[in-house]
């Protein structure tokens, strides 16, 4: 895929044209049709990057993660891990800070799944929102 292929895809995505992202990036008209068959520079790849909160990397078709902080395949593993982990320290009665034991056990099945699913949640974003704080500037 080419950098205008994925910026084609990533204007259908906001419903906007390439000639109204040219327009708000500050491109001459066609600049970006001209990636068709050029390479792009990099000044303008980075506005349109930013433009879209996307990498480079990206736009270039170098990955398929967006953005540096999107969670990748291992920190979901990582996340499912703890994720059992929190599980099996509540269910057995063991001396979790957070929640009793007890009461975990005594939850119905949607009540246990809606905590499940909170806690989930949080990991996930705890996760990127430290992505976001403590990556550094060279690795984004």
């Amino acid at each position: 895929m080419t950098p205008f292929d994925r910026v084609k895809e990533l204007c259908n995505q906001h419903g906007i044209n390439i000639v109204q992202l040219e327009e708000k990036v500050g491109f001459g008209r066609n600049s970006i049709y001209s990636w068709k068959k050029n390479k792009p520079s990099s000044d303008k790849l980075e506005k349109v990057a930013d433009y879209f909160n996307v990498s480079t990397d990206y736009l270039l078709g170098r990955t398929n993660v967006k953005r540096y902080y999107d969670l990748t395949e291992k920190d979901e593993r990582d996340i499912q891990k703890e994720l059992q982990r929190m599980i099996d320290e509540i269910s057995n009665n063991s001396s979790y800070a957070a929640f009793d034991g007890a009461a975990y056990n005594d939850l119905d099945d949607e009540d246990r799944e809606l905590l499940i699913a909170s806690l989930e949640n949080t990991l996930r974003l705890s996760k990127r929102l430290a992505k976001q704080k403590f990556t550094p500037k060279k690795h984004r």
